[in-house]
């Protein structure tokens, strides 16, 4: 199947704005306790989201990609994200207890399989995830995929996204002293974990505009102010740098190399042409090794979930898998 959108013109848009029908709190050891919350129809078509970062959180437009009548939707901050607990904590936070809190929540729910949903970070923890139990995962869709190879980290924080946007490049990596420039990450998580409150927030600060500026096809000014939101901008930063000096817990290439676990699994990926923050090599090698795998490229679009095209293909695609065709 092709892309079955109208590029010239796109129709899909996000549901109308819901509020969850159930919200918790899972306290799944270790100190920590992750926030959820459930919307839609209990009983419909069971599928998880998995938001970005590592260290971003859930927005109330992420509730609204899903058919409401036809789907039963889990959402939940990550270990440290959003309203989880504790704020920003990176002890006993890696990909794969985040693997064992998504286990935990299908199993609170009541489900035996669900369709996984993440784009950008959350798009390796879907592939991560499934690889890892291949039978709990009815459908994959995918924004942004981001595999976490030592070429896309470098990209994005070393020699790649720093030409195209030339001048954020230049007061991101300027926050950092020369001297300490040839690993960015780790002066920057220096930063992040000082014992100096100030030194933490603007350390975040940077980072998390950064982030925000390779987002978007066009300058948002909105997404930015909220980057800048040290509620936002602190678990993010933190976190976020903490699994790229750890290689995101992932072996080089794994993602690639385990792609026969789920070739049986249906998967769309909703990827933009002009992303800068995870470019589409990533998703282009996932469907070569996955042929199954439907790639939706989308060519007026960057890296952000609230771009038009974005939108439209990732509505698209929870209606598909629901069975919605109009």
């Amino acid at each position: 199947m092709t892309y079955p959108g109208n590029m010239q013109s796109y129709e899909r848009t996000l549901y109308p704005e819901i509020e969850p029908y159930e919200t918790g709190m899972l306290d799944v050891g270790e100190g920590h306790r992750l926030y959820y919350e459930r919307v839609g129809t209990p009983g419909a078509k069971p599928a998880v989201f998995l938001h970005g970062g590592p260290g971003g959180g859930m927005a109330p437009s992420h509730r609204r990609q899903w058919d409401p009548e036809r789907y039963d939707v889990l959402l939940f901050d990550q270990r440290g994200c959003g309203k989880s607990e504790p704020f920003a904590g990176l002890k006993h936070n890696d990909t794969w207890r985040i693997i064992a809190d998504i286990e935990r929540l299908r199993d609170i729910c009541g489900h035996d399989a669900w369709q996984v949903f993440g784009g950008s970070w959350g798009a390796t923890l879907a592939l991560a995830y499934a690889q890892a139990h291949p039978d709990r995962a009815t459908e994959i869709i995918l924004r942004g995929v981001f595999l976490a190879r030592e070429r896309e980290k470098s990209w994005l924080y070393g020699y790649g996204a720093s030409e195209i946007m030339a001048e954020q490049w230049d007061a991101f990596s300027g926050h950092i002293p020369q001297g300490e420039r040839g690993d960015l990450v780790q002066a920057y998580y220096d930063r992040l974990t000082s014992e100096d409150e100030a030194t933490r927030l603007a350390a975040a600060k940077e980072w998390s505009l950064w982030e925000g500026t390779v987002a978007t096809l066009l300058p948002n000014a909105d997404l930015l102010a909220d980057f800048e939101d040290p509620a936002k901008a602190v678990p993010f930063a933190r976190i976020c740098a903490k699994f790229f000096l750890e290689n995101f817990y992932l072996e080089e290439g794994q993602l690639l190399r385990d792609m026969d676990k789920i070739a049986h699994i249906p998967t769309i990926i909703v990827q933009g042409r002009h992303d800068i923050c995870t470019p589409p090599g990533a998703a282009w090698a996932v469907k070569k090794a996955h042929r199954k795998a439907e790639l939706w490229m989308i060519h007026d679009a960057g890296h952000s979930a609230g771009e038009p095209g974005i939108i439209d293909g990732l509505v698209r695609a929870t209606d598909h898998f629901a069975g919605n065709t109009a």
